[in-house]
């Protein structure tokens, strides 16, 4: 068991440790695609100390984008990229821009994740296609792990062969799937559908980068995520701002508290030294 005066320094310490979080909170408000720090402690007697940090996986609200090919998920779940060491990650920030070849591309250069469709609009995977009941229903099952995912390509892409050539235009529908058009629109093809992966516990996921995330063993592993796509939008932070002036000031006056506690036992161990002398 701690006594008094450690109690005291372990909520000092904790305490700091929340109004930093805060202080992070609110300087990210405006912050496109930022998580709100969520923090919990554990209290083990009468002493408290910072147990760890959680993200709050709360919808942000939807703010114009830079362009069409940014996108805003307006529902559960994440958008999929994958980074240049192969590795999958989650975020719910759509700031996606097509590069030079064509290539569907977060902003930091990661890969955004779909699955390829034939002219049916159908999900293939392997050699077979998949309609969207069934889509859904393997997604619902844990199917999704087994269903591989592939980085976007607009123009010339020999993995679905569909369209020899540059498409002129593009449209991402409310669905997720990912037209190309040509001909002046004549043509309209589906190409590839946005993947989306939610998790058992969201906030368990581990921020490895700012906005964006990977798999714990809290979070489990993915399963289907549920919304509509909004093309052209982004989200805002979800950051709750008042709340948050809330917790400041209630974390100020835990502080002032635990100085005065610190304080007073400094002095007192002052006058018994003395005493002592």
């Amino acid at each position: 068991m701690n006594d008094s005066y450690v109690n005291a320094l372990n909520t000092q310490k904790a305490t700091k440790n929340w109004m930093d979080a805060v202080a992070e909170n609110m300087v990210n408000m405006y912050t496109p695609g930022y998580r709100e720090n969520k923090i919990t402690f554990k209290t083990f007697l009468d002493s408290t100390y910072s147990d760890c940090y959680m993200k709050n996986t709360r919808q942000g609200k939807a703010i114009p984008g830079t362009s069409d090919e940014n996108v805003f998920l307006e529902g559960t779940g994440f958008f999929v990229i994958r980074n240049d060491e192969g590795k999958l990650a989650y975020t719910r920030l759509g700031e996606f821009k097509f590069d030079s070849e064509g290539i569907y591309k977060a902003a930091d250069g990661s890969k955004v994740q779909g699955y390829i469709m034939n002219d049916k609009g159908e999900i293939v995977s392997g050699t077979k296609s998949l309609s969207q009941e069934d889509f859904d229903k393997s997604l619902a099952e844990g199917g999704a792990l087994s269903i591989p995912t592939t980085e976007i390509k607009l123009w010339i892409d020999p993995d679905n062969g569909k369209f020899l050539g540059k498409y002129d235009e593009y449209e991402i529908k409310e669905d997720g799937i990912l037209y190309g058009k040509a001909n002046s629109g004549k043509d309209c093809t589906p190409l590839y559908k946005l993947s989306v992966m939610n998790f058992h516990n969201p906030e368990g996921l581990y921020e490895y980068k700012a906005g964006q995330f990977v798999e714990t063993a809290e979070s489990g592993k993915p399963v289907m995520g549920r919304g509509e796509i909004r093309s052209g939008l982004m989200e805002l932070s979800n950051v709750d701002f008042k709340g948050n002036i809330s917790y400041y000031q209630q974390a100020k006056m835990q502080l002032e508290l635990s100085n005065k506690l610190i304080s007073s036992y400094k002095e007192l161990l002052q006058n018994a030294i003395s005493l002592m002398s």
